[in-house]
């Protein structure tokens, strides 16, 4: 029986990848600092949810303190660690960079010393799409560079990808980074775009729309993105030499175990179509508020999500349109709206 140590097993990613893999019958142990960024009361409940399950503990702990967590490691002995916690939030990294550094580096670190020690069978650790940063030929795909980020979120997550090549070189440690784009669904982030006008739409307040509206992302569903996680778990990196066969468009690093995957829906939604799809499912409109570009903002993203398929054999399809019917039913009955 696999044993899978999730980080931000109370977030929103993380409690539905723990929900996925205890349903297939594995054990899981989850790590969250329950940290106030947003509503604490969202994340208890995500974790009351889970202790109904037998197959799942936890520990609360902060990952940049190291201690904690490497006891609740040491204590569990997963065969496979996904590190999904860190400090999110493209805008709030204007307000309060320092906890990006202390969270999504130094905590960063402290799990893959866990995982060196552990020897595990595969770390998978979360990046983002907004590495690609100023990159202007789309779709975004693994083996563009991506050296200019235009975020210190962005940055961090970038020297997470070069720190987990130089822990799978140096330790002989399988390691597969992935790229989110723009994750929604059910249970999502009070911050979340989806989630902050639902909200307002519903109190009647106005919504801000940056760059006019004229804005583009490659919307992902959560259950879809927590399936590619799934299976890449399966999908460990071969060393160098291993004699692997070569798979088309591979990120695969010639001098480690390590892979960068794109898990993204690879449809490219007007920002604007979002809103009205949001206002046709609530029966209400939006009073708007448009504005222009923010700081450190990209116009568009879009997911080359290829070499998922090509590892996996699949690949994310939920249209944004059941997307948002799923998560506006569930926000009107958690909140009784």
């Amino acid at each position: 029986m696999t044993r899978v140590l999730i980080t931000g097993s109370a977030g929103f990613i993380g409690f539905h990848l723990a929900q996925l893999l205890l349903s297939e019958g594995m054990t899981v142990h989850g790590f969250d600092g329950m940290t106030d960024y947003y509503d604490v009361r969202l994340k208890e409940r995500r974790h009351q949810m889970l202790l109904q399950n037998p197959g799942f503990s936890v520990t609360t702990g902060m990952l940049e303190e190291g201690r904690v967590f490497a006891e609740a490691a040491a204590g569990f002995a997963p065969d496979v660690i996904v590190h999904l916690a860190g400090q999110a939030g493209v805008r709030y990294s204007l307000e309060n960079p320092r906890a990006y550094i202390d969270s999504n580096v130094v905590g960063t670190f402290n799990v893959m010393e866990a995982a060196r020690a552990h020897k595990v069978q595969h770390l998978l650790m979360a990046s983002t799409s907004s590495v690609y940063g100023a990159n202007e030929e789309m779709p975004f795909a693994e083996t563009d560079k991506a050296d200019t980020p235009l975020t210190i979120y962005a940055a961090t997550k970038k020297a997470n990808e070069a720190m987990g090549h130089s822990y799978a070189h140096l330790y002989d440690l399988p390691t597969t980074m992935f790229r989110f784009f723009t994750v929604y669904g059910p249970w999502g982030r009070p911050d979340m775009a989806l989630f902050k006008f639902t909200d307002a739409i519903l109190k009647g307040s106005p919504i801000d729309i940056y760059n006019n509206g004229e804005m583009y992302r490659d919307f992902t569903y959560v259950t879809d993105l927590v399936r590619g996680i799934r299976l890449l778990i399966d999908a460990v990196p071969p060393a160098p030499g291993a004699g692997a066969a070569e798979i088309p468009g591979d990120s695969l690093s010639p001098a480690a175990p390590f892979r960068v995957v794109n898990i993204g829906n690879s449809d490219k939604v007007r920002l604007l179509d979002f809103i009205d799809e949001i206002e046709r499912c609530l029966g209400q409109k939006a009073l708007r508020n448009y504005m222009p570009m923010q700081m450190g903002d990209v116009p568009a993203t879009w997911a080359n999500a290829d070499l998922l398929k090509n590892l996996t054999g699949y690949k994310p399809q939920t249209g944004f349109r059941d997307g948002i019917a799923q998560f506006v039913a569930w926000f009107r009955d958690y909140y009784d709206t």
